[in-house]
């Protein structure tokens, strides 16, 4: 389905003394990618949010394939992988400098609302986005 892909370079903070970037930054990396993939069909975060709506991820899991270091130019390609109900569920594939697949990923969200905390349908002008 939907496809986005960023690209950034590996912070000295987001690393251990060893110079490879911690396990837990993948995670955050796969939510850059998520919120530029969002971004890129003109829908924010920030916005949901104003009208009441939030994302928390439900299901989280990474696939470490190979150590990412210090200065490393990564890429993530995010990939939606079906049209969303009351879920939302990415793929991600992260990439190094030299096209070598550092890690793959899934993420699986759910809309609530922010009041109440109960899920929620997918709203229509996200579907409509996402079916553009």
């Amino acid at each position: 389905m939907k496809f986005n892909r960023i690209s950034f370079r590996v912070r000295y903070g987001e690393t251990d003394q060893m110079g490879i970037v911690y396990h837990g930054n993948y995670a955050q990396y796969m939510e850059m990618g998520r919120v530029e993939w969002l971004r890129g069909l003109g829908i924010s975060y920030k916005t949901m949010e104003e009208n009441g709506i939030i994302l928390p991820v439900i299901s989280l899991s990474v696939d470490f394939k190979k150590s990412a270091y210090y200065d490393d130019y990564i890429t993530v390609e995010t990939t939606l992988l079906k049209e969303p109900l009351v879920k939302i569920e990415f793929d991600y594939v992260l990439t190094n400098q030299h096209k070598e697949i550092i890690a793959t990923g899934n993420t699986v969200l759910a809309f609530l609302n922010s009041e109440s905390r109960r899920p929620i349908k997918c709203p229509d002008e996200i579907l409509s986005k996402i079916r553009s």
